[in-house]
């Protein structure tokens, strides 16, 4: 295992040490691993919270700012974190409009976040929570009852961000995450695995001709192992089960997101870009917005996933709209 670290238990709270001296427009709490927009809770404004566990950068912590969350809990390396961290989360960014907690579907996320959630009710703070499961690639999974997490929660917390911003009540931003989930689809693809510090050894074995089909962002086995394609194969390999999945045909607005899971360079990134496109052109479908890089991770993962969302009017808007956090900048 070659990674620039020191101690693997120390992973997340010196990463975090280090958010904090980069980011000091955030509040960095290195106790109860709670990264907090400075100028929370801001007063008439839903808040929203979101989490998951380490390893995922810049997800969830690097989307904390103006126009996107206004809090990320991290948990330990691909593990959830805790029931407490989440209400206390809740608590600092209530700003009286209510909490959204937008909770992948991962099996502790889900648990912990219902936890939370009753917990913040019982101190009044109204709560609503969207699980977001948009992985198309495997029903259930090792982690997961039911479709597991990914792309769509990048795409979520951007757009109920800016909902959030433009003053639409709780209900409304909860009502817009679902639909968020509701029309978008992911599918990923692993080239190798990744090596959880603490473990220092790669999560599964994939020989140099192999990859894994519709891998989950902590590893969790696909849909098939095959033999290693080409960029254009790849994308036919993600694209057509999420364009399927979605029903979507000629004349439909999407968003393209073209995720690298860590250990893919920037240009291997645009060219699957360029062949999703080819595809999506081909179909009479037509990429409104996108978005192309690396903002959903596993640690040193070499490989990517496509996310698609059907797109109307007023979510092109605030996707536009601006947004200033360390991951994502746009607008500002």
């Amino acid at each position: 295992m070659k990674k620039l670290i020191n101690d693997p238990e120390d992973v997340v709270s010196e990463a975090l040490a280090g958010i904090a001296l980069a980011h000091p427009e955030v509040t960095v709490d290195a106790d109860l691993k709670l990264i907090v927009r400075g100028d929370a809770p801001v007063s008439g404004k839903v808040g929203i919270v979101s989490g998951g566990g380490s390893g995922h950068e810049p997800l969830h912590g690097g989307f904390v700012g103006v126009g996107m969350l206004d809090a990320a809990c991290a948990g330990e390396m691909f593990t959830s974190p805790t029931p407490d961290q989440m209400l206390e989360a809740t608590k600092r960014v209530d700003g009286g409009a209510g909490v959204l907690h937008i909770v992948k579907n991962y099996t502790g996320d889900v648990l912990n976040f219902e936890m939370a959630a009753d917990l913040a009710k019982a101190d009044e703070i109204e709560v609503e929570a969207v699980v977001i499961d948009d992985d198309v690639a495997v029903q259930d999974s090792t982690f997961t009852a039911g479709r597991r997490g990914v792309g769509a929660t990048v795409l979520a917390e951007k757009i109920c961000g800016a909902a959030a911003e433009s003053g639409a009540t709780l209900t409304e931003v909860a009502d817009r995450c679902r639909q968020v989930n509701d029309n978008a689809r992911s599918m990923g693809i692993a080239l190798t695995s990744c090596t959880v510090p603490a473990a220092g050894k790669p999560t599964f074995a994939l020989a140099e001709d192999e990859m894994e089909l519709g891998i989950g962002i902590h590893g969790e086995p696909g849909r098939e192992r095959r033999k290693l394609g080409t960029a254009a194969e790849v994308a036919e390999l993600l694209v057509t089960p999420v364009v399927d999945d979605l029903d979507l045909t000629s004349g439909d607005r999407v968003l393209a997101f073209v995720n690298g899971m860590g250990g893919t360079p920037l240009i291997e990134l645009y060219v699957v870009y360029n062949e999703v496109a080819k595809l999506l052109s081909g179909r009479g479908i037509v990429i409104e917005r996108n978005l192309v890089g690396s903002y959903i991770t596993s640690l040193e993962m070499a490989g990517c996933s496509v996310t698609l969302l059907k797109l109307d009017d007023e979510l092109t808007t605030l996707w536009d709209a601006p947004v200033n956090t360390s991951g994502l900048r746009w607008g500002v």
